[in-house]
């Protein structure tokens, strides 16, 4: 894939996005008048419009200095989602007993970090990884245990935990993300910035 640049979209802009997840489904109405349904993609992936974060000429101006960077839609990058970037509720920090993320084997030192979405048949397990390595904290059959990062969102403990233990972890994370445009058209009406839409996208790493 095209290259990966490890910078965030501008946050100021960022944060007033509005979007959500999609999934695609392929839905074939038989004669009988029920129907058959099948998704098509495995995991959901994200999209915003970053347009309401625009208020300014200066944001603007950030806004074309960093897609000019990215060449377009050529390069993603990182991006804050609004209403999902951390592994705790809404406006709590990050825990290490925040999310299951696997059990010790006594020999696997590796586990990647991932966020659990609903519960029993319906729970989906999204992977996670862009964490911000800062915030990320893990445990060991609860016991808080330090912790490298490795790309992709993999954490790394010294020595591997035992057979059957639960590791856990929390985080504050980006999604990897790429402009769905080649093209932004804005305006300047009484000193204010216009632009009618900047959408973004989910891509995988």
């Amino acid at each position: 894939m095209s290259a990966f640049h490890d910078v965030r979209f501008p946050l100021s802009i960022g944060l007033a996005a509005r979007g959500g997840p999609e999934r695609r489904t392929e839905i074939v109405t038989l004669n009988s008048g029920r129907e058959e349904r099948n998704a098509v993609w495995r995991d959901s992936r994200r999209r915003w419009d970053a347009a309401p974060g625009v208020r300014s000429q200066a944001d603007l101006a950030r806004l074309v200095a960093f897609f000019e960077a990215r060449l377009g839609r050529l390069h993603a990058f990182r991006f804050t989602d609004p209403f999902d970037h951390g592994s705790a509720g809404p406006g709590a920090a990050p825990g290490p007993l925040d999310q299951g993320i696997g059990t010790g084997d006594g020999v696997s030192t590796r586990f990647q970090l991932r966020k659990a979405y609903g519960d029993g048949a319906g729970r989906w397990d999204r992977p996670i990884t862009l964490p911000q390595t800062d915030s990320v904290r893990a445990a060991v059959d609860g016991v808080e245990t330090p912790v490298s990062i490795a790309p992709r969102g993999e954490i790394v403990f010294d020595a591997s935990p035992p057979d059957g233990a639960l590791i856990t972890a929390g985080y504050r994370f980006d999604v990897p993300t790429r402009f769905d445009v080649d093209a932004l058209e804005a305006s300047l009406e009484t000193g204010a910035a216009l632009i009618a839409s900047i959408p973004l996208v989910e891509v995988r790493l």
